[in-house]
């Protein structure tokens, strides 16, 4: 059976506590695809991870230093990047912003 979200979502989404500053707002889903906003205060960490999930994320506000692999870079608004599936990734907030974080397929570990 095929997992799929709401049409339609808006700012008002519930927000879930992910780690210390860490909050996020899933958006819109199906088995193939996920938006999922991801809200960091300044300092919070987004612990360096993998997956078996393609991940592109846009810098809605706010300053990440963002590592993928052994490369870091540091990414302010209007920035992106890409981590290929199961490369370790991770990001510290130097200013506190919002990523837009899209997977392929669905993140089905972030679905209660």
């Amino acid at each position: 059976m095929e997992k799929r979200s709401e049409a339609f979502f808006s700012k008002k989404q519930e927000w879930e506590k992910v780690d210390d500053g860490v909050k996020r707002q899933i958006m819109g889903y199906d088995d193939s695809i996920m938006l999922v906003k991801v809200a960091f205060e300044e300092g919070a960490i987004g612990y360096a991870h993998k997956h078996p999930h393609a991940q592109v994320s846009y810098v809605e506000d706010g300053e990440f230093e963002v590592t993928i692999g052994d490369e870091t870079k540091t990414l302010v608004a209007g920035d992106s990047f890409y981590a290929t599936p199961d490369t370790m990734h991770g990001v510290i907030c130097k200013k506190a912003g919002m990523l837009v974080d899209v997977f392929s397929p669905i993140r089905e570990d972030f679905i209660k």
